[in-house]
């Protein structure tokens, strides 16, 4: 599964809103230095979707406010 993400960094709070089934828009509190960000947002997704974080992988977007997660779901 793919999946798109709208990218706000240094927000309140961190905070997953899903526009729809493989589209999210996500703030986050972490800073977008030294891909800090791109850790926080795999951990915050990891959670969301109750999976591991190595089922996640950033395949676009590593300094773009929009980014495409390649989401392994395991049987």
């Amino acid at each position: 599964m793919i999946l798109t993400a709208h990218i706000k960094t240094r927000a309140r709070m961190n905070e997953i809103v899903w526009l729809d089934e493989d589209t999210v828009k996500i703030s986050i509190t972490a800073v977008p230095k030294n891909g800090e960000a791109n850790k926080a947002l795999i951990d915050l997704l990891a959670k969301e979707l109750h999976i591991s974080k190595s089922s996640i992988e950033l395949i676009r977007g590593t300094t773009a406010k929009i980014k495409q997660f390649e989401i392994q779901k395991r049987p």
